[in-house]
């Protein structure tokens, strides 16, 4: 059985959600990735010359809305192709620049750790399980590809 239209439907409106507080849950999505592997901040340019987390980092902001915009684009794909379809172009960069930064397959397991926890919390009481393997799955799909794409 393929991504439902129900697990769509979830991922699409836990975005809509969570969009309401973007700055909160970037510097939530960025902290939590830190604390479960504080070696991950000298991966990101905007993170590696700092001492802290920033609180008004519009890197941070900007690099955190496209995993979530992404993940959420890779639901609806899922369910429209039965795949993650992204641009030829799109997934070179990516793989290119996860590449250049020495990103392994577990830091791809470590964002999705924060990612599902950062949309729990954001979510309260909204949050259940179906939501998380929901988003879950999207995600994986979507770190499939881009790892493809680094092989190559």
């Amino acid at each position: 059985m393929g991504f439902s239209e129900k697990q769509e439907s979830l991922v699409k409106e836990s975005w809509e959600a969570m969009k309401l507080d973007i700055p909160h849950h970037s510097l939530r999505f960025f902290s939590l990735i830190l604390e479960i592997a504080p070696a991950a901040k000298n991966m990101f340019s905007f993170l590696r010359d700092s001492d802290e987390v920033p609180q008004n980092n519009p890197k941070l902001k900007a690099h955190a809305v496209k995993v979530f915009k992404m993940t959420c684009e890779a639901a609806i794909q899922l369910r429209e192709k039965g795949e993650v379809v992204v641009p030829d172009s799109s997934l070179k960069h990516l793989g290119s620049v996860h590449l250049k930064n020495g990103v392994i397959s577990p830091h791809f397991e470590v964002v999705k750790e924060a990612l599902l926890r950062t949309i729990q919390e954001g979510l309260g009481e909204k949050w259940n399980e179906e939501i998380g393997s929901s988003w879950g799955e999207a995600y994986d799909q979507l770190a499939a590809a881009i790892k493809n794409e680094m092989k190559q």
